[in-house]
């Protein structure tokens, strides 16, 4: 079993955002560090020896260099240099040895030892989980480990610590015991381990939390579709019911016109399937559907039923959620100019308004309180119901959907969604949309 997460793991971008942010505060830490023992260095400086102050100042003052240095080189860049989350804590761990040796240098072995710099390596060791990967938090441990037991090996070999075996002679005698230095050590090596496999224990917690996100959002995404794929499956039910209702009252009355409308109901119908697996096709498309329904209803409507289309250049190509426009003019025929006497109007424009587009269907019918009595009354409005969970669905929170009375009569829809582009194909009707409208519909 492996202790630690392998290499292989190719951390998030979101990880990497926060390991170079924990980076920019780690280095505002040792910065803020640094000047304190510099100033506690000026402030000691006329107690201390020469050689002292010399230690000090070789140390302190390259240190405080490279952290400035930061700041001035990297810093207004969008993200650090990926090497330097294992430069900076070798040069922190190096400064630790560097000034403990150089103490035992200038003044005593006992005086360096016992110095609380020793502490600075857990200091460096403790940020390692939030800002390095494994490998490199496993290599400042194990440098950390290895610099102070080849500085204690130097100090005991060039005789600058003398040393006792009693940890009570040790304190009186100002002598140094190896059971301390063996506890650091231990101590040292325990915490080097526990922030290595607390690095460890992040990226495992960061790859879970990522498979989680990714399936997560597969299973959502897969949702959606089914979702959408269900709201199409029930409009062309809602249309197929409502159009043979439509033959069948003229079967009795009119049965040349009622084998038309079943001719035409078949072409609409081969049209669907065509795009059944796609959720968003070219307008150019969706007018050819819509062509095909307008041609079904004219057989029942006859002259009362005008419909035309107002497409601006550029936007045929333009993608559209598929069965957009047919269910919206269905209700438009539907509910504001089926139940009127007179005859009635539909009109279709689409512009572009920037990088989005301008859908807009509006009629002149009986109005919104007829609509919502005949709604209610006969169970439907599935046409608006589903066009906008769709649209939901489709474009979130970029997309408006607006529907309402006109004042002039009648009733508006207005739909706004990102522009994007298609592929044109050719038109499958044979004739070209605007003027099949045109020949079929318009009087």
């Amino acid at each position: 079993m492996q202790l630690f997460a392998t290499s292989a793991f190719a951390p998030p971008e979101s990880l990497r955002i926060r390991r170079d942010r924990a980076e920019r505060i780690l280095n505002g830490l040792r910065a803020a560090v640094v000047f304190l023992l510099t100033a506690a260095a000026l402030m000691y400086a006329p107690h201390l020896s020469r050689a002292l102050n010399t230690a000090n100042v070789l140390v302190l003052a390259p240190t405080l260099l490279w952290t400035v240095a930061q700041y001035l080189i990297w810093y207004r860049r969008t993200e650090l240099p990926n090497w330097l989350s294992a430069v900076n804590p070798v040069v922190d761990v190096t400064a630790v040895t560097a000034i403990i040796g150089g103490y035992a240098v200038a003044q005593s072995g006992v005086l360096a030892l016992r110095s609380p710099i020793f502490l600075m390596y857990f200091v460096v060791l403790a940020g390692r989980p939030v800002a390095s990967s494994v490998r490199k938090a496993a290599f400042i441990s194990a440098l950390a480990f290895v610099e102070y037991t080849a500085l204690l090996a130097w100090l005991w070999a060039t005789n600058r610590v003398p040393l006792v075996i009693n940890p009570i002679d040790a304190v009186v005698l100002a002598r140094i015991t190896p059971l301390d230095e063996a506890a650091k050590l231990i101590l040292l090596g325990v915490f080097g381990i526990v922030s290595t496999y607390a690095t460890s224990w992040v990226e495992h917690l960061v790859r879970e939390a990522s498979k989680e996100s990714a399936e997560r959002q597969r299973v959502v995404t897969r949702l959606v579709q089914s979702e959408l794929d269900t709201l199409k499956l029930q409009l062309n039910p809602h249309f197929i019911f409502n159009a043979l209702n439509s033959a069948m009252a003229l079967i009795a009355t009119d049965p040349a016109a009622a084998e038309r409308m079943v001719s035409e109901l078949s072409d609409f119908l081969r049209l669907v399937l065509s795009t059944s697996s796609e959720q968003e096709v070219p307008l150019e498309r969706e007018l050819g559907l819509l062509d095909r329904y307008v041609a079904i209803q004219r057989v029942r409507f006859q002259d009362r039923l005008t419909v035309s289309c107002n497409i601006e250049d550029g936007v045929r190509a333009a993608l559209v959620p598929s069965l957009l426009l047919q269910p919206l003019v269905e209700n438009a025929i539907r509910h504001g100019i089926s139940p009127r006497a007179g005859a009635g109007y539909v009109q279709v424009t689409a512009r572009r308004l920037g990088d989005k587009l301008l859908i807009t269907i509006l009629d002149d019918g009986v109005g919104v309180r007829a609509r919502r009595s005949r709604v209610r009354s006969r169970g439907t409005g599935l046409g608006l119901t589903n066009t906008t969970t769709r649209l939901i669905h489709l474009y979130g929170e970029n997309h408006e959907f607006e529907s309402g009375a006109r004042e002039e009569g009648g009733y508006a829809v207005r739909i706004t969604i990102p522009f994007k582009l298609g592929r044109l194909s050719p038109a499958r009707t044979g004739v070209p949309v605007d003027a099949s409208l045109a020949a079929a519909i318009e009087s």
